[in-house]
């Protein structure tokens, strides 16, 4: 059975840090949680009413995306400006990875004139490049270190 309230680690947290983690509820069934609160719940592509790890990564990237412009953009545009991101890409199945992955930032910017539409492109492509810690993470790839508790000590064979 999970917990539904996050828990608490004994390693010291830096302030403002959030501690995230996945818990398995079920066959190929998850829920990932935050210390703020947050929940998602993620599973494989058959199961109704979750995203797969996949989605959550394309998502990731185009909320990022959204976010790093968005000062910029309401700036021009004004606070209640409407914004899509849609992001699409297909695996590669034979090496388990996105070989690409597209963006498309849909913004109404009808209002403005064509050379103040294209500045605000470029201003978007430059705080996107600067600020989406997702895509600069993607674009540049990652060191991942996996670590394994088993619940024996160092030394102990687990058996």
């Amino acid at each position: 059975m999970t917990s539904q309230t996050p828990q608490t680690s004994t390693d010291p947290i830096a302030p403002g840090h959030t501690e995230l983690r996945v818990e398995r509820t079920g066959t190929r069934r998850y829920v990932g949680m935050s210390t703020r609160g947050a929940r998602v719940e993620i599973g494989s592509a058959d199961v109704e009413g979750v995203f797969t790890p996949g989605e959550l990564l394309k998502i990731a990237l185009g909320a990022c995306s959204a976010m790093a412009s968005d000062f910029t953009v309401s700036r021009r545009l004004g606070d209640d400006y409407e914004a899509t991101v849609r992001i699409s890409g297909d695996a590669d199945r034979s090496n388990e990875r996105y070989p690409l992955l597209e963006e498309r930032y849909e913004l109404d910017m009808s209002e403005l004139d064509p050379e103040a539409a294209a500045r605000l492109v470029d201003m978007i492509r430059r705080s996107v490049d600067k600020a989406c810690t997702v895509g600069r993470t993607l674009q540049a790839g990652t060191e991942i270190d996996l670590a394994i508790e088993t619940g024996f000590e160092a030394g102990d064979t687990a058996r």
